[in-house]
């Protein structure tokens, strides 16, 4: 891994951590990049597993909203159990 890539990792996972935050409610910059990044494993599992391609045209947008939707899922459990 190069440091382009992981800077665009690191974006993607802010990204989809603050859109979680924007839908289920929560902050902060850290936590924003804890829930986005742990959101595209999850989000990435369950696409794969429900064998849902998303084609929206662009690949970061496409991993964006993967991301999103994993870290509002990863939210939504640690509200649960918590």
């Amino acid at each position: 891994m190069d440091a382009k890539s992981i800077l665009i990792w690191i974006a993607i996972g802010i990204i989809a951590g603050w859109l979680a935050s924007v839908i289920v409610g929560g902050g902060g910059l850290i936590r924003y990049l804890l829930t986005g990044l742990l959101g595209a494993f999850v989000g990435g599992f369950i696409f794969k597993f429900a064998g849902i391609n998303l084609d929206l045209g662009n690949a970061y947008v496409n991993e964006i909203v993967v991301a999103a939707i994993g870290a509002i899922v990863v939210v939504l459990i640690a509200r649960v159990l918590s």
